[in-house]
């Protein structure tokens, strides 16, 4: 069965069967601090890890503003190529987006690949997406990213062409590739990805007519959604140590502990400086978390910087129009932390700190998603009538019962209801009578 990246790009993926040594490259700039280009640095080396590379060196430089040829100065150039050589390292990553230009020119003056963050991404990427529409997603973003770099191309002899990071997905990209070809591979997955997108909000619709409320997963990658959903619903999702080991959303029901239902949602982690390619390209994935009735935005509590990824995830939920979703704070992995992620959890009012993978502080973290739900689930007050046995189910197998009475023409009942439910039965639904509630 032939591969869609091959029938893109005509290349031919090659297993590795060796760690690439990369040499990374970081530059502080502006108001930024040493430090945090070293921070940056430590999670670029934690991507290339990911990707199957070891770091070998890394080299910083402080601008006032990039170098528009290399991106860092010419003595420094000079500087990487010595240690690349000296470490017999074939690539470098630099933490920083660089321009087909600057992509080029490094790889001109150091005789061997020289990549980004965002390439390290892609790549990872590549390597998890499963699903016909992650695949797709995936390889849409890696064209996208690597259209506007054909011009240039590798070079014979660079390891570009021996299957290592940034070579994985579509493959290589080479002089003699034919530019409309690209295109109509690129127009022929945005429609493709257009027909996925309405299969899924088919089934979304279908969800919603469940009378079913959303509750979405969110946070930061590695922060431990996974297998906080494996925890309270035993969905059996992928579980790695790992940047990005899950890619495609998973849903499954849970039951909160009034016994009201919801659909819980698995989704894609984020990262700081998320490429803007793959935003675009998962934005169909993405949606579930603008169309959710709540976020559980799932924070990693032993981070060095868990503030930071914070702002990184609610960046790219304000990107995708999901800013304005309720948010539950959850500082999971407390266990690993000296004071229970106490400090943490004051910092944010109505936050939880928990422990996913020992199953501790699950059930405080369960009454507290219920008590949020409840508040922003709107009371309706019907009548029933007697012979209507499966109304009575219904709303009791869709909402929460907060108040039922025995009148002479049925059952008055009080309960908290999606707008989907209320929707379905509004036959039933009566004003409100002075609140009993």
């Amino acid at each position: 069965m032939s591969n869609p990246y091959q029938e893109a790009l005509g290349a031919t993926l090659i297993e590795r069967t060796f760690r690439e040594r990369i040499v990374l490259v970081g530059v502080t700039m502006g108001g930024q601090t040493d430090d945090e280009t070293e921070e940056g640095l430590d999670e670029l080396s934690l991507l290339i890890d990911t990707a199957g590379a070891d770091e070998a060196a890394r080299l910083t430089q402080r601008r006032d503003s990039p170098d528009s040829t290399f991106y860092i100065g010419k003595g420094k150039v000079d500087e990487l190529k010595e240690v690349c050589m000296a470490l017999d390292a074939d690539t470098v990553v630099f933490d920083n987006e660089l321009s087909p230009g600057q992509q080029y020119n490094l790889e001109k003056a150091l005789g061997r690949t020289a990549l980004d963050r965002t390439a390290v991404i892609l790549d990872i990427f590549a390597q998890n997406a499963h699903t016909l529409e992650g695949k797709a997603q995936v390889e849409l973003a890696m064209l996208r990213y690597r259209l506007p770099r054909l011009r240039r191309g590798a070079k014979a002899g660079l390891s570009q062409q021996g299957g290592g990071i940034g070579t994985r997905g579509p493959g290589e990209t080479r002089l003699e590739v034919d530019r409309r070809r690209i295109m109509r591979r690129i127009t022929k997955l945005e429609q493709d990805l257009v027909a996925l997108r309405h299969t899924r909000q088919t089934q979304r619709k279908s969800r919603g007519r469940s009378g079913l409320a959303s509750v979405v997963i969110v946070g930061y990658t590695n922060a431990g959604k996974s297998t906080l959903l494996n925890s309270l619903t035993r969905a059996g999702v992928l579980v790695e140590d790992r940047l990005f080991a899950t890619l495609d959303p998973t849903t499954r029901r849970l039951s909160l502990p009034g016994g009201e239902p919801v659909l819980l949602t698995d989704t894609v982690g984020f990262i700081r400086q998320l490429p803007h390619g793959l935003i675009e390209s998962f934005k169909s994935t993405l949606e579930i978390a603008a169309e959710a009735d709540m976020l559980v935005h799932v924070v990693d509590a032993s981070s060095v910087h868990p503030e930071q990824q914070i702002t990184a995830v609610r960046e790219v939920l304000a990107e995708i129009g999901a800013d304005q979703v309720p948010e539950f704070i959850v500082f999971n992995k407390a266990d690993l932390v000296d004071d229970w992620g106490a400090s943490l959890v004051e910092d944010h009012q109505g936050a939880v700190a928990v422990s996913a993978l020992r199953n501790e502080g699950l059930e405080v973290m369960m009454r507290r998603l219920a008590d949020r739900m409840r508040a922003i689930t709107q009371v309706t007050e019907l009548m029933v009538p007697y012979d209507r046995g499966d109304i009575l189910a219904s709303i009791h197998r869709e909402g929460e019962v907060v108040m039922s009475e025995l009148e002479d023409g049925g059952m008055r009942i009080r309960a908290r209801l999606s707008s989907a439910s209320e929707g379905r039965l509004r036959e039933f639904v009566v004003p409100l009578t002075n609140q009993r509630n």
